[in-house]
């Protein structure tokens, strides 16, 4: 099932021009190529789709993708952060909507399972955050073991993820946008490290509006001002 289009409302239509209008400036930012490619901006409004639970935004962006040439490793990149940021149930819908848009996937041989070497969840959160933020402060004390997954599932997410650095910090960046969170200054401190320019950062962030409305452009479209107005230095 596809969701019938937000443009087709016969309502919206009769009495509601200017949201629209607005509407339909958003979606031409998010559905052409622009700072960031539109078959990736595709994706990136599916996994947050996925995040808020509209799973048939999140199908009809996906075959949208597969139009404009997502290929299926790409799409696998969506599949392994929302494993990491939202868990078992987002991974499995998400699986399900990229089975329903690619015929005959394909996947490679299962590979070895990784483990993480005594020190290497800390000396990673330490490189990546400069400085290792409480909450895993308190997973190094006080579970090991789960600092040492939650490490493992951050390579999977960053190091290891099929598209490139910036764009998959710019995918994470959409998911949390979706969510308002703010673990969203993290994600643009990395997705800066990696190369993203602020008008790539900010069509990330604009690719959770489909699903998640202007509130999560305003979750984190402060973050990119300059510092001297609050924003986060570069």
């Amino acid at each position: 099932m596809k969701t019938r289009p937000l443009m087709d409302i016969a309502l919206l239509k009769g009495h509601a021009p200017y949201t629209l209008a607005g509407f339909a400036a958003f979606r031409s930012v998010i559905d052409t190529d622009g700072a960031v490619p539109a078959r990736l901006k595709a994706l990136f409004v599916a996994v947050a789709a996925i995040d808020r639970r509209h799973l048939s935004l999140a199908r009809r962006e996906i075959e949208r993708g597969v139009t404009l040439g997502l290929t299926p490793l790409e799409a696998t990149a969506g599949l392994i952060v929302l494993t990491s940021l939202r868990g078992e149930a987002a991974a499995m819908d998400f699986a399900d909507v990229l089975d329903a848009a690619f015929e005959d996937l394909q996947a490679p041989e299962p590979q070895d399972l990784p483990t993480a070497k005594a020190g290497e969840a800390e000396a990673n959160f330490t490189a990546y955050f400069g400085s290792i933020p409480a909450p895993l402060k308190q997973l190094l004390r006080l579970s090991p073991q789960a600092a040492d997954a939650y490490y493992l599932m951050r390579r999977g997410s960053i190091d290891a993820n099929p598209l490139s650095p910036k764009h998959g910090e710019l995918l994470l960046l959409a998911i949390l946008a979706a969510g308002y969170s703010p673990m969203a200054a993290t994600h643009v401190r990395g997705a800066r490290n990696a190369g993203a320019s602020d008008e790539e950062i900010a069509e990330a962030v604009l690719c959770a509006v489909p699903a998640a409305g202007v509130a999560a452009w305003m979750a984190v479209g402060g973050m990119l001002a300059p510092p001297e107005e609050g924003g986060i230095p570069r």
